[in-house]
């Protein structure tokens, strides 16, 4: 009798499992554009199916209270096992409660060597120090430099501001004890992906007037998210629909880390959020006119936006915190930022925030250094130590990453 209800659960085990598979697989053709200009298009279709298995799957616990979509989804990219790198030495430490990895040239130092503070991405549910193991690898030797990891606590226990109050404990304690890991205080840089890169701007106009703190020397911004207003950009319409990142996760993971209720997508789309003299006050930051023709030609539709909704405001209001949104601080904070180098893709629904925030800092005479990625998607670093996920725009990345850092 008990072998039978083991035999009954492994055939409905099987059989759900077939019909999630069949529905991510199909939902897949139906809803995800894929561009001719991306090399690999069928290793970039496998690795979506994937993404959205887990995600499917995730939910599924989720709605059964066994676990979270992002706890089950962070659990299962965890497991894969960590590739060494032997000319890389590294050390899981502790800064406080803050868990960090360290990752120092094996080759010995003629001086004092680069710092970079890595804040990885993943919008808050999805990434951690394991799986961006690779790529802080491959950035520290690459620039022969010392690379510090920040971990940060993550959805769904933790939600704003505990991202950023974990990286600034974690980085102010780096900042201290630069001397203890052979970094230069002249050359310190913040860098991250996605939110790691939202992260790294905040901190950058955090720290403009920390004089207790050793200056940082420049921020390299990848595919970063810089703003929480506008939705409507020509990237957001473009590429709505492209992976790794589209419409839908993007918005979950807005509402998730921002605790904003997920039925005010629609008002947010139609710009209903925010009062007309928000809009009108950071239009000359915000608006589509600051962004060069040649990025509209796959398409663009200006769209009118729709009265005030009272209610709406009250609960996302707190996209205008400029921690939220760095892309509009005031232009005296802005002006005094270190150079930058931005990064930013072709085939991602935040490549204008990137392309704002490159024409902010060069009108206030801050100097930037910018890559375009005409191949480039959303989250494509993170291929750069896969195997059949590999990616080429991921090594190019890395590649000019590290040239910046060697030209400090």
């Amino acid at each position: 009798m008990l072998i039978s209800f083991f035999l009954l659960l492994l055939a409905i085990a099987c059989v759900a499992s077939v019909g999630v598979g069949l529905w991510v697989f199909s939902n897949h053709f139906l809803t995800t554009d894929i561009p001719a200009a991306i090399s690999h298009p069928l290793r970039l279709r496998v690795l979506n199916c994937i993404l959205q298995l887990l995600i499917t799957w995730g939910l599924i616990f989720e709605k059964l209270r066994i676990c979270s979509m992002p706890q089950f989804v962070r659990f299962v990219h965890d497991l894969l096992p960590l590739k060494k790198h032997p000319d890389v030495v590294v050390k899981d430490l502790r800064f406080g409660t803050i868990p960090v990895k360290l990752y120092q040239p094996k080759a010995p130092a003629s001086g004092l060597r680069p710092g970079i503070v890595f804040y990885h991405g993943g919008g808050g549910i999805l990434g951690s120090l394991k799986t961006y193991h690779g790529i802080c690898c491959n950035l520290c030797k690459k620039s022969d430099a010392v690379v510090l990891a920040v971990g940060y606590r993550m959805l769904p226990k933790h939600r704003f501001p505990v991202i950023l109050t974990d990286c600034m404990v974690g980085t102010m304690h780096f900042l201290k004890s630069l001397d203890t890991y052979g970094v230069d205080p002249a050359r310190v840089i913040v860098c991250g992906d996605s939110v790691g890169g939202s992260v790294a701007t905040v901190l950058c106009q955090k720290f403009v007037d920390r004089s207790d703190l050793p200056k940082i020397r420049a921020q390299i911004l990848i595919y970063s998210a810089l703003q929480g207003l506008n939705f409507q950009s020509p990237s957001h319409q473009q590429n709505k629909n492209i992976p790794l990142l589209n419409h839908n996760l993007a918005f979950y993971c807005w509402c998730g880390y921002l605790d904003i209720s997920p039925s005010w997508i629609s008002t947010v789309l139609k710009g209903a959020h925010l009062p007309a003299e928000v809009w009108e006050k950071y239009r000359k930051w915000l608006s589509a006119e600051n962004i060069p023709d040649k990025f509209k030609k796959r398409g663009y539709l200006p769209m009118s936006r729709e009265p005030l909704n009272e209610a709406a405001y009250l609960e996302t209001k707190i996209t205008l915190d400029v921690v939220n949104s760095p892309l509009i601080a005031d232009d005296e904070v802005v002006s005094r930022l270190p150079e930058a180098c931005i990064v930013s893709c072709e085939y991602d629904i935040l490549r204008d925030d990137s392309l704002l925030y490159k024409k902010r800092l060069e009108d206030l005479g801050v100097r930037v250094t910018w890559h375009h990625m005409e191949d480039g998607f959303h989250g494509v670093l993170t291929t750069a130590d896969m195997s059949f996920f590999y990616f080429p725009c991921s090594s190019r990345i890395l590649d000019a990453v590290a040239h910046f850092i060697k030209g400090l």
